[in-house]
């Protein structure tokens, strides 16, 4: 692979589409940094990571990954349903830094530091790509070894020679929030990837990449469906991305002039793989047990539903050609007519599979996990946001695109989002009280529009702004939402820039070698 695009003409890479290109590789930090005061921040941050490797382990790094978090600006809880979502990346990334031992070398272990070593406390594991990830006892350090099994799973499948597992010396800094939804962990997940394969040599198509480090983090125990990773791997500096899966590729979106977006957190952590069975992975399994009685109502047999239908876009098709008998081409009309608004108990839908709910998620431990957790389905109204949100990302993209002013298209975009907020709460119940606070606030005081963003159940909220009114708007925010809130000592009020800032779209993921 590595030889492949050594060789590559310059011409070839101009003519391949951006998801077929490897990830690049740069020897200075002004390609994704800039020019100006981020980057010298971004300088003093790799000096500060170079100053700590040698401290712990000696010497110098071989090479540097990084990869951005994201805020997903519309299309929430349907990436794992097969339908297209609209993030943006954000400045803020996680910085892995790495050396490989010499094949010789007898301490096979990966020992995992981190800049800030008085939170995140060094992790030591087995340089052992089949070692399987503690999900009883998280560490900080299990999103490593997710990268690193699913290099070794995804290099083999390629044909590339891994040799045997050596150590690796590892050092991590990163800037995204934890727990706030802006892709903390996968940005963890698809830097330690990178690292590892530029440890080693390789390189990947960005496409590639995208899924395999989507694949990783199940390893930590959530389905994710790729949005995080895609974005992470994939952004472009300036435009947003219409991110499609199956295959995964990116589409940029020029967003209109004149706005911005502001990223608020509601300080409400959102621990998304500890409450993975209760919330992130409930909603998968509905979703999946939506689909497939949807499927059977609309005629497939019970077996051919249950082996056959994964997602709710797999009967979209169903769905649609249903409402199109009663006059409309809208697929929740089908939920409307088809799927009950009470509560489904896992009998009743058992009554119509012809199969225990055990047996069809019996290939899927996190699945049965949800099962053991759960009292009641709601099919309904999961179905119903999927289907109307994944209208909404392209009724958003539909709206960039269009020949309204920018004036017009910002007024409609903030609709779009204000729309989708609602159906994240109310529909998928995914929100949180602080959430709704922090999203009335932000509507309150100027946002066009202004929804949850992320898995939700905390984390941060994301308002598109009028560019003038920025810097009163955050000011408007610190005051009625954070001032409570560092009087009684939940923030620092320095730390204030951390939790609310405005963004503009910035680069994808990149390697380092100086």
């Amino acid at each position: 692979m590595r030889m492949y695009y050594a060789t590559t003409k310059y011409n070839s890479f101009l003519m391949a589409k951006h998801e077929d290109l490897p990830i690049p590789v740069y020897s200075t930090l002004d390609s994704v940094y800039g020019d100006d005061s981020q980057l010298e921040e971004a300088q003093l941050r790799f000096d500060k990571i170079k100053s700590k490797f040698l401290e712990v382990f000696g010497y110098h790094p071989e090479v540097f990954a990084r990869s951005p978090g994201r805020v997903n600006l519309i299309g929430e809880h349907i990436d794992y349903e097969g339908y297209s979502v609209l993030p943006m990346a954000i400045r803020q990334d996680t910085i892995v830094a790495i050396r490989k031992h010499d094949a010789g070398n007898s301490e096979k272990i990966l020992q995992i530091s981190n800049l800030n070593d008085a939170k995140y406390p060094t992790c030591i594991y087995p340089a052992d790509p089949d070692q399987e990830v503690d999900l009883k006892n998280l560490k900080w350090g299990h999103y490593f070894i997710c990268g690193y099994k699913g290099y070794y799973e995804y290099a083999k499948s390629k044909g590339v020679d891994v040799g045997n597992p050596v150590g690796l010396d590892v050092l991590v800094d990163g800037t995204v929030p934890t727990g706030s939804g802006l892709s903390s962990s996968a940005a963890f997940v698809c830097s330690s990837t990178i690292a590892i394969m530029a440890a080693f040599g390789v390189n990947f198509p960005k496409k590639e990449i995208a899924q395999l480090t989507c694949e990783c983090e199940r390893h930590i125990g959530t389905q994710s469906g790729g949005m995080d990773q895609a974005i992470s791997v994939m952004a472009k500096i300036g435009f947003a991305e219409l991110i499609d899966f199956n295959p995964i590729r990116a589409t940029d979106v020029q967003l209109p002039n004149g706005g911005s977006f502001v990223i608020a957190h509601s300080l409400a952590e959102s621990q998304k793989a500890v409450t993975a069975a209760k919330n992130y992975n409930n909603r998968v399994v509905e979703c999946r047990l939506a689909s497939i009685v949807l499927g059977i109502k609309l005629g497939l047999n019970p077996q051919e539903a249950v082996s056959k239908v994964t997602t709710l876009s797999d009967v979209e098709g169903l769905c649609v050609s249903f409402a199109s008998n009663h006059g409309s081409s809208d697929p929740v009309l089908a939920v409307k007519e088809l799927l009950k608004e009470e509560p489904y108990a896992a009998e009743d839908i058992e009554e119509i599979t012809n199969q225990s709910l055990d047996s069809i998620f019996s290939n899927s431990p996190t699945s049965l996990d949800v099962l053991k957790a759960a009292k009641h389905y709601k099919l309904h109204q999961r179905a119903a946001h999927v289907f109307s949100e994944a209208r909404r990302v392209h009724a958003f993209k539909d709206t960039v695109s269009s020949t309204l002013s920018d004036e017009d298209k910002l007024k409609k975009l903030g609709d779009l989002m204000n729309d989708s907020h609602y159906s994240c709460s109310v529909l998928y119940e995914c929100s949180c009280p602080e959430l709704e606070e922090l999203v009335k606030i932000c509507r309150d005081h100027g946002a066009l529009g202004a929804r949850l963003t992320g898995a939700g159940w905390g984390g941060c909220a994301v308002a598109l702004v009028k560019e003038s009114i920025v810097p009163q708007f955050i000011l408007d925010l610190k005051e009625h939402f954070y001032q409570s809130r560092i009087e009684r000592g939940v923030i620092n009020k320095d730390e204030l820039g951390l939790y609310v800032f405005a963004s503009k779209p910035s680069s994808g993921a990149a390697i380092f070698k100086f």
